[in-house]
């Protein structure tokens, strides 16, 4: 239930606690297992528009993180009867063992319409018979991601590496502000050894490790409020390669006082266009956000716009003069999605080769 009373009702095949979230939606046709633990959905519940949710269960591979971050997902028709020779557990199982709601039977089409015309914002999630007025007096419905330093909530507490690859030409610095195992396997496929840091780490720590290249990763929410890691970009500027997906292009955007922006109903899905400016074509990407990067501050900052979102104009990836710091809004290592992207990782090896002949 919304704070104008709008009331959308469906069925529980998992249950979570009573709570608030923000709404958003997602146009993605597969990888709900990817959706569910992408640590960028933290504070935020999930409608899926694909109508038919949970026919190939869950597996073993395809998690993102391990964790479920979501706090609901919300879809049409959920199937309980799954298949696939992966599959180890259905879906409703596994949000049940997370205590996280999996809610079907609702009008997902127009539960988004909804959030489109409203725009994303807090919802009461409840299977409480009380009425509208004693629920919100209850549960107040405060932004759940607006403000919020939810990156500081699902970084990781201890430095730990990836699984490091047998031959090591580069080393890359992992900033987790809700890294995905995509991007760490990705990179490590070609030769990175990735070491991954809690935000609040320290420009001596990477500084005195000699690395190649830092990454600030993916990450759900607000960016302004993740200080300390733009305190650290702002420190790191010029000494090595940084480059920044989604929540870490904010970043850095914010770093050299680019401003950022709430989106009205953010970008989630599988099939979002962008025009990439460099190579003058059309890449279709994986997004998930709900903050944008304000164009206005962009040249002055001496950055200039490499990527535009095709479907409303906005800013999808930047760099600077010599392309040492590069970032985009999308999601370059999918998971899922279009691999169109790729490129992106490759220009940041590119960017440390550089960096290491210089």
């Amino acid at each position: 239930m919304f704070d104008d009373g709008t009331v959308f009702h469906g069925v529980s095949f998992s249950k979570g606690p009573e709570g608030v979230a923000e709404l958003v939606f997602n146009t993605a046709m597969q990888g709900y297992q990817e959706v569910l633990t992408d640590p960028s959905y933290a504070g935020q519940g999930v409608v899926m528009t694909y109508p038919i949710i949970g026919n190939y269960g869950i597996n073993e591979v395809d998690g993102e993180s391990r964790s479920i971050y979501l706090s609901a997902l919300i879809v049409r028709d959920y199937t309980a009867r799954y298949s696939h020779y992966q599959a180890t557990q259905s879906l409703g199982d596994y949000l049940a063992a997370a205590n996280v709601w999996g809610i079907t039977e609702v009008d997902t089409r127009a539960l988004t319409r909804y959030i489109r015309a409203s725009g994303a914002k807090p919802a009461v999630i409840t299977a409480s018979t009380d009425s509208v007025e004693a629920v919100l007096r209850r549960l107040p419905l405060v932004s759940s991601v607006e403000g919020q330093n939810l990156a500081s909530r699902v970084t990781c507490s201890e430095p730990y590496s990836w699984n490091v690859p047998d031959t090591v030409q580069y080393r890359v610095a992992i900033v987790d502000c809700g890294i995905k195992a995509s991007t760490l396997n990705y990179l490590t496929q070609h030769g990175c050894q990735c070491d991954i840091y809690p935000v609040t780490v320290a420009v001596e720590t990477v500084l005195s490790r000699k690395y190649n290249g830092v990454m600030i990763s993916n990450g759900p929410g607000d960016p302004e409020p993740v200080t300390a890691v733009i305190q650290l970009i702002q420190g790191l500027q010029g000494k090595l390669p940084i480059y920044g997906i989604c929540l870490g292009h904010q970043l850095i955007a914010l770093a050299h006082g680019i401003k950022t922006y709430k989106l009205t109903f953010g970008h989630h899905g599988s099939n979002h266009p962008v025009w990439n400016v460099e190579k003058n074509k059309i890449e279709i990407t994986a997004q998930n956000h709900g903050f944008s990067v304000d164009p206005a501050g962009i040249a002055a900052a001496g950055f200039s716009v490499t990527h535009t979102n095709l479907n409303d104009q906005t800013v999808a990836g930047i760099r600077n003069q010599d392309g040492s710091i590069r970032s985009v809004q999308f999601h370059p290592e999918a998971g899922p999605g279009p691999h169109d992207s790729v490129g992106f990782f490759d220009q940041f090896i590119q960017s440390m080769q550089v960096a290491v002949v210089n």
